[in-house]
């Protein structure tokens, strides 16, 4: 049960890695899925060497420039941002009209 029973090798996992205070519950989180025998693509700080001993090198690794804590979440979500929009044009959806926005966007 729980999120760990759905990873298998076909199972591509998104994983942010930094260096902050959750750093090494990121760093078991990613020795779970690799004992699942999971694919992780691994967003991290640039040049985050204790990383490489964690990590295989058959992962897919994107590096990202390490700003001040406060600044990281929005460099984080840029990627996953363009994740989102390519992948959404690929299964055939329009990414300037998406479903439900009227009910989560209340207007005055």
């Amino acid at each position: 049960e729980g999120w760990g029973s759905r990873v298998d090798e076909d199972m591509p996992v998104i994983m942010i890695i930094m260096k902050d205070r959750v750093y090494d519950k990121c760093i078991n989180a990613l020795q779970q899925v690799s004992a699942r025998r999971g694919s992780p693509i691994i967003i991290c700080s640039e040049g985050d060497d204790s990383l490489e001993k964690h990590a295989s090198k058959k992962y897919k690794i994107l590096e990202i420039p390490h700003i001040v804590d406060c600044l990281q979440n929005v460099l984080t979500v840029i990627p996953l941002q363009l994740l989102s929009f390519h992948v959404a044009r690929l299964r055939g959806f329009d990414v300037d009209c998406p479903r439900n926005l009227a009910k989560s966007v209340t207007v005055e």
